[in-house]
């Protein structure tokens, strides 16, 4: 499987940026070849993944960013997301609300949604620290 790195993207772990991050994997997976119906259904995983890795930083109770890594393989592409504590905002973040727990059910039913419009998912959070990582794969077609 050769792998080639495509682009990666540094964003607050805010949802007003999860529109730049559907616009880099549409832009990606379009001139990779990606029917419009994957590009639609990678956006709707892309979306959802970051919604639930945000959820998961302001759950820490720290600022984080969000890391978007894209890469493709011979028949895919694979994009991660990392949840990248920062320690002090960069950029001026919304009044966050109280933190509540993430609930496990909520976060069940976001990783299924997920799993119906990807090829592969996997989701890894560290126990320990709370780290979180995503790595979704679209396959292409024929």
């Amino acid at each position: 499987m050769a792998k080639r790195n495509l682009a990666e993207l540094k964003i607050p772990a805010t949802s007003a940026f999860i529109p730049v991050a559907k616009r880099v994997a549409t832009t990606l997976g379009g001139q990779l070849g990606l029917s419009l119906m994957d590009l639609d259904e990678l956006a709707i995983a892309l979306t959802q993944a970051c919604d639930s890795a945000i959820a998961s930083a302001e759950d820490v109770g720290t600022p984080a960013d969000l890391k978007l890594t894209y890469f493709a393989t011979d028949r895919a592409l694979v994009v991660d997301v990392d949840v990248i504590p920062t320690g002090a905002a960069a950029l001026p973040m919304p009044a966050s609300k109280a933190v509540t727990p993430i609930d496990p059910e909520l976060q069940r039913l976001a990783y299924e949604m997920i799993r119906c419009f990807v090829d592969d998912f996997r989701p890894v959070v560290e126990p320990r620290t709370g780290h979180v990582r995503f790595r979704m794969v679209k396959h292409l077609a024929g």
